[in-house]
């Protein structure tokens, strides 16, 4: 495999991985914020700051429980990564 082959590989699956392991906490503060956004709407109240607190305590959520499960795929392709080194400096 070529050197650019194998950088442009590697920069998908680091693009991929980004994705991945941040897909979660994102859809999860969306879908709050869409939910206080209806709730604002109905009730009238336009208040900026009462969408971060409930945004902020659902991602901390999603990380607690989703949390080793991304460390795990992070660790994963840093190992990978590592064993491929040396086949990056040549």
């Amino acid at each position: 495999m070529h050197n650019a082959e194998f950088f442009i590989s590697l920069s998908k699956e680091t693009l991929f991985l980004v994705l991945i392991l941040t897909a979660p906490p994102v859809f999860a503060a969306l879908i709050v914020g869409l939910i206080i956004s209806i709730v604002q709407a109905t009730t009238q109240i336009q208040e900026q700051t009462l969408t971060f607190v409930p945004k902020l305590l659902t991602v901390m959520a999603v990380l607690a429980f989703m949390g080793a499960q991304m460390m795990e795929q992070l660790i994963t392709f840093t190992s990978k990564l590592l064993e491929r080194f040396p086949f990056i400096v040549q």
